[in-house]
């Protein structure tokens, strides 16, 4: 394949593995999401890493009154990614909210044929920043590895993989 290609891991934050919103699911797809990046870096496929990115003032916003429970705030151990997922010279996007602009320019700037999301929750930030990178980028494979995604719940995870698809984002 001609260009680079992206795999972003969405969100693979401590709140979201077995903080605040941790969930078993989560947990059982890290050890894959690690594997997916030691893959990647072998391949010599750009990484980069989304991280939901609040303030103390989250409670008080539209998404904390929907959802009241404090996570990722910024600099707290539950915002941290992972332990030993990121490397230094990885390209993190911090976003306030479900999906990011700023990862979805940074696709659209001609650079890549192919990007493969996987992370967490599958039927909220991942869809979110796939569909961004669909419309900034429409050109651009998309796609997401569904055994390396974790759904709120596994339904959710499902409806969320059937939603991409009929939005043409490939489903690996």
């Amino acid at each position: 394949m001609n260009g680079k290609e992206l795999l972003v891991v969405v969100d693979m934050q401590r709140d979201f593995i077995d903080g605040a919103l941790g969930t078993a699911e989560a947990q059982a797809v890290l050890p894959r999401v690690q594997e997916r990046i030691r893959l990647a870096r072998a391949e010599q496929e750009e990484v980069a890493f989304t991280r939901d990115t609040h303030t103390g003032a989250y409670l008080s916003t539209q998404e904390g009154r929907r959802l009241p429970v404090a996570h990722c705030i910024e600099g707290s151990p539950g915002w941290q990614l992972a332990e030993g997922l990121a490397r230094e010279g990885d390209r993190l996007f911090d976003k306030p909210a479900f999906g990011s602009v700023a990862l979805a320019r940074y696709v659209a700037e001609g650079v890549f044929t192919q990007v493969e999301l996987c992370g967490v929750c599958t039927d909220i930030c991942v869809i979110s920043n796939a569909l961004l990178i669909k419309a900034f980028a429409p050109e651009v494979r998309v796609c997401v590895r569904a055994d390396c995604c974790a759904g709120v719940t596994p339904q959710r995870h499902e409806t969320a993989l059937a939603a991409m698809q009929a939005c043409q984002i490939d489903v690996v």
